[in-house]
């Protein structure tokens, strides 16, 4: 048999997904399994996309430009400008298959193999398989659960600088863990991606779930660096849309939008259907954001706050997202996540959650800590929490 590229065997599995077949023996056992390690929101899609595709009058499905659709990409242009971010819909907007696209097709044009890319984790899993896709080195540094994952020292990315360092990437709102950066924090940022003259890759997928207050701060609206600045963006979560698998890759650095172009030629076209839908998705009211802010204030509150009330249990309030990092008193996350399936019931349900040692690229770092989405109802969110609290009473491996 022919043996299989060096690639195939360094892509990491997924931290999220690699416990499903647990999960299935689970429910065809009996059990009720409350899914909190993924972020499919159970939040209804916006009418208005329903309708369109509902309705739609087509006679052949079509390739689009290379980039997408021309009038979808000037609906995305007068989106951002609500932002204070001025884009060029030629040139400076391309659609994608999904955000996950976005940063490949990123990684491919700005980056040599064996070229650096310094993240501060834990971090999004798939940025890992989206490096070796690309032949990208993953630097890692890291942020820490007692500041709430906060950013960084700035002097810690100076310390992992090399030659080979091309650029750093973040993601705002995050996902793991919820943070939102402040303007001062991505200024930070700013002056380093300055002095080195790096890429700064910025995922904002989660721009319009943010709370208590709090705004973000796009890196597109950081002055002096415009043309370092790639956004990566995604109808996914902000529409509850996430299989349209359509997002966006935005840079006013012409040479890079340019040569990004000729990967998605490459490709032919993003999905038709998607971007119908993500054009439509653009007349959303607020009405619809305000309802769902609401809705996952509620249940972070309830999620956090019921964590939280669990002896050994520390979790950071996050301001932004639907993800939460937590630490439990366990022995090892991967263990305890599959024995929470595998093992454990209370009154015939249980909980699957995503081993944090996969949001890590630092061996060793995340054996106490999960991500929890908290993407479920309200009165799914107060059973999953029960279950976690007696879960913990009888684990065997409780530290």
């Amino acid at each position: 048999m022919p043996s299989l590229s060096h690639k195939a065997t360094q892509m990491p599995a997924s931290p999220i997904r690699k416990l499903v077949p647990y999960a299935e023996q689970a429910k065809k056992s009996g059990k009720t399994v409350y899914h909190l390690n993924i972020g499919q929101p159970d939040i209804e899609t916006p009418q208005v996309v329903l309708d369109k595709m509902h309705n739609l009058d087509l006679k052949v499905v079509e390739y689009s430009h290379s980039a997408g659709f021309q009038s979808y990409r000037e609906g995305l242009a007068k989106y951002y400008k609500g932002f204070n971010i001025n884009l060029n819909p030629e040139n400076e907007i391309m659609i994608t298959t999904g955000g996950s696209e976005a940063l490949v097709f990123a990684f491919q044009t700005c980056f040599n193999e064996g070229d650096e890319l310094i993240i501060p984790e834990p971090f999004y899993a798939n940025y890992n398989g989206f490096g070796v896709t690309a032949n990208v080195n993953v630097v890692p540094v890291t942020a820490k659960i007692e500041n709430g994952f906060s950013l960084p020292p700035i002097e810690e990315f100076e310390k992992l600088i090399t030659p080979k360092t091309k650029g750093i990437l973040i993601c705002n709102p995050g996902n793991p863990t919820g943070y939102l950066y402040s303007k001062e924090e991505l200024e930070t940022l700013r002056d380093i991606v300055k002095k080195y003259d790096l890429f700064l890759f910025a995922d904002e997928v989660y721009r319009e779930f943010c709370y208590d207050g709090a705004t973000p701060y796009s890196a597109l609206n950081l002055e002096g660096i415009e043309n370092n600045v790639v956004l990566v963006d995604s109808v996914s979560k902000r529409y509850s849309m996430c299989g349209a698998r359509v997002g966006a890759l935005i840079s006013k650095n012409a040479e890079f939008m340019a040569a990004a172009l000729k990967f998605g030629q490459a490709r032919l076209s993003p999905p038709t259907f998607g971007q119908i839908a993500g054009e439509a998705a653009l007349e959303t009211p607020q009405s619809y954001f305000d309802a769902v802010i609401e809705e996952y204030v509620e249940r972070r509150d309830i999620l956090i706050d019921g964590l939280n009330k669990i002896a050994g249990v520390t979790c950071p309030k996050p301001k932004g997202a639907f993800y939460a990092i937590a630490k439990l008193p366990i022995d090892n996350a991967d263990k305890f996540c599959q024995w929470l399936l595998e093992e454990f019931d209370y009154e015939g349900e249980t909980v699957m959650l995503a081993p944090a040692t996969g949001f890590y690229a630092t061996k060793g770092l995340g054996q106490q800590e999960v991500r929890i989405a908290y993407v479920l109802n309200k009165a799914s969110l107060i059973k999953a929490v029960k279950c976690l609290e007696e879960a913990l009473k009888v684990y065997p491996g409780i530290v």
